[in-house]
């Protein structure tokens, strides 16, 4: 089973790029971060057409998830638990049967944070804090869980093509970076350092700057797998050939491949 996740940067104006990466990819769940778009008014009907459901979690203008999938969904959750104020579209759980039993996949855009001197850092922070009990309580019950999205974090110096560019960027702050290790401490893996700890590997790069053409980039987008997905995973790797399309995302798919036959009803 092949999952992968994608910061598409606004649906819409990407909807010619997904298509076609539907069609050569053929991955059977996407989580899509940064839709920018109100559920009903989400293409749903193109992607459809390719034989995928199609569930989302949406805003006007900015933010939103969605999870589109070969797969019927068994279960949808929108919302990330622990805030009844928090009104920004970041999460989406979706509940799959296979043949291993439930799978759960969640598509999330975790805050970027920026400034660091504003209430946008604090509400990052405490968002990974609800992220990590959400994921504790999830893990209890002893099944597949990735957890897939953009997470807005610089993990370690090994993740960005310039560290010191970053010292001052929320993505890159210690806070930031032990709330993920907390995270990967509850007893998750990353995908693509399962199979590689080589630098310069990256699923970001801004559009300024020529980031692109110099690989000034970074990695911020993660799928991270519980013990039970990591007993089934069998490879990981970046789309990063999707950077050099036309109109492209500033992110770039990240893919997971796990031995998990589908059942559909």
């Amino acid at each position: 089973m092949k999952i992968v996740t994608w910061n598409i940067n606004g649906v819409k104006a990407r909807l010619g790029n997904l298509l076609v990466w539907l069609k050569d990819s053929t991955p059977d769940i996407v989580c899509l971060q940064e839709i920018k778009s109100v559920d009903d008014q989400f293409p749903r009907a193109e992607i459809e057409a390719l034989g995928y459901h199609v569930e989302t979690h949406g805003q006007k203008g900015f933010n939103g998830v969605a999870i589109l999938s070969k797969i019927r969904f068994d279960e949808v959750h929108r919302g990330l638990p622990g805030d009844d104020g928090d009104e920004q579209a970041r999460f989406i759980e979706g509940v799959f049967s296979t043949d291993k039993g439930v799978l759960r996949v969640v598509s999330l855009y975790l805050p970027n944070g920026n400034p660091i001197d504003t209430e946008k850092f604090p509400y990052k922070l405490s968002w990974m804090a609800r992220l990590e009990k959400w994921a504790k309580e999830r893990l209890v019950l002893e099944e597949p869980l990735i957890l897939a999205g953009d997470y807005n974090v610089i993990p370690e110096p090994i993740d960005a093509r310039n560290p010191d560019a970053w010292l001052g960027d929320a993505l890159f702050q210690p806070e930031s970076r032990r709330g993920f290790r907390r995270l990967l401490n509850l007893g998750f893996t990353d995908a693509i350092r399962a199979v590689t700890d080589a630098p310069d590997i990256y699923t970001f790069w801004d559009y300024q700057a020529g980031a692109w053409q110099k690989n000034n980039g970074i990695r911020i987008d993660f799928l991270l797998m519980s013990p039970e997905a990591t007993n089934r995973f069998s490879s990981a790797s970046i789309e990063k050939h999707v950077r050099a399309w036309e109109k492209p995302s500033d992110h770039v798919p990240v893919v997971a491949e796990l031995v998990l036959e589908p059942i559909q009803a």
